[in-house]
C-alpha cells in the first residue's frame, strides 16, 4: 500500500513563504494499491492536487472515507475535476450530522449562495454513504468505522489492505488531563502498521484551547503508545506553525519517544510512505 499525503494542515488553508516545506493545504491523504480504485482519506483541500493525478476522462474510480463535515476537510470537493465527468464515480463515506444524511449536509454545503454549482450537478456519480459504528469491505479493503471524540459528530477509520494497516484519526479531542485513551481510538489503532493522528498543538496552545477538539503532539504520542503501533505520523498540523517551528516540534517529539517508542514522521505534502 501506498500512503501519499496531499494535504496536512487543519482548521483552515494557510499556504505561504513559511509553510512551503510541509504545505498549507487541509486534510486529504490517498491510500492507493496498484490496480484497485484509491481510498482518499478526507476531502479538504489538498484534494485538488490529488485530482491532478488522477484521470478526467471518466474513467475515475475511488472511495472517500471522510471524518467530519467541518470545512477544512470537504472543502476540496468543488475543485476536483476527476469527479466532474460523465461515468466517473465517487463513493463518500461519512458520519450523518444533527438529524441530517451525509448527502444532505453535502447538499447544504455545496450550493449557492455559498457556491454556485450543486454537488448533484458534478457529471459523476457522487453517492453518500452514512457511517458511525461500522466494518466494511470496499473492494479489497477491510475499513473499521468508530467514533472519535471531536466537536461534533466524528469518526475515524482503520483500513486493513493489501497486508498492511492504517489508521487515520485526524480530529481527536483529548481529554483536559491528557492521560485517558478513548476505548474506540484504541480499538482504530491497535497493532497498526501506521497512526495518522491529530498532533495540532503544543502543551501551552492547548492550555488555552483544550475545549477546541484536538491534542497535543506528546498526547499523540501517548495514544501511539498505548496501541503499539509501528509509526506515528503527525497529523493536522497548526496553521500558525511555520516550517521552522514543525521541524522543532517533530525532533522533540522524536527525542521523546525514543529509541523504545514508536518512529515518529511529521506529514508534510508529497510525503509518500510504502507499506
Amino acid at each position: 500500500m501506498e500512503v501519499e499525503f496531499y494535504g496536512v494542515r487543519g482548521s483552515c488553508p494557510c499556504p505561504s513563504e513559511r509553510t512551503q516545506r510541509y504545505g498549507g493545504n487541509t486534510a486529504c491523504v490517498a491510500l492507493q494499491v496498484p490496480g484497485e480504485p484509491p481510498i482518499v482519506l478526507d476531502l479538504g483541500t489538498g484534494l485538488r492536487r490529488f485530482g491532478e493525478t488522477q484521470p478526467t476522462d471518466g474513467s475515475f474510480r475511488g472511495t472517500a472515507l471522510v471524518t467530519h463535515i467541518h470545512w477544512d476537510h470537504i472543502q476540496g470537493l468543488p475543485f476536483f475535476p476527476p469527479a466532474d465527468r460523465v461515468g466517473a464515480e465517487l463513493d463518500v463515506y461519512g458520519p450523518a450530522q444533527g438529524g441530517a444524511t451525509l448527502g444532505e449536509v453535502f447538499g447544504d454545503f455545496m450550493r449557492p449562495p455559498y457556491f454556485p454549482v450543486q454537488f448533484d450537478q458534478l457529471r459523476g456519480r457522487i453517492t453518500f454513504h452514512d457511517v458511525t459504528d461500522d466494518d466494511l469491505v470496499i473492494g479489497n479493503a477491510k475499513v473499521r468505522v468508530r467514533p472519535v471524540p471531536h466537536t461534533g459528530p466524528t469518526v475515524g477509520y482503520r483500513v486493513s489492505w493489501d497486508g498492511a494497516t492504517v489508521t487515520y484519526i485526524s480530529d481527536h479531542q483529548a481529554p483536559p488531563d491528557l492521560e485517558a485513551v478513548d476505548d474506540q481510538v484504541l480499538a482504530l489503532a491497535y497493532g497498526a502498521d501506521m497512526l495518522i493522528h491529530d498532533a495540532q498543538y503544543t502543551g501551552s496552545e492547548f492550555a488555552e484551547k483544550s475545549h477546541w477538539g484536538h491534542c497535543t503532539i506528546d498526547y499523540a504520542l501517548r495514544v501511539a503508545r498505548a496501541a503499539g503501533v509501528s509509526t506515528l505520523v503527525m497529523f493536522h498540523h497548526d496553521p500558525a506553525h511555520d516550517d521552522d517551528q514543525m521541524d522543532r516540534l517533530l525532533a522533540e517529539a522524536r527525542e521523546r519517544s525514543g529509541p523504545t517508542g514508536p518512529e515518529v514522521v511529521a506529514a508534510y505534502e508529497g510525503l509518500r510512505i510504502h507499506l
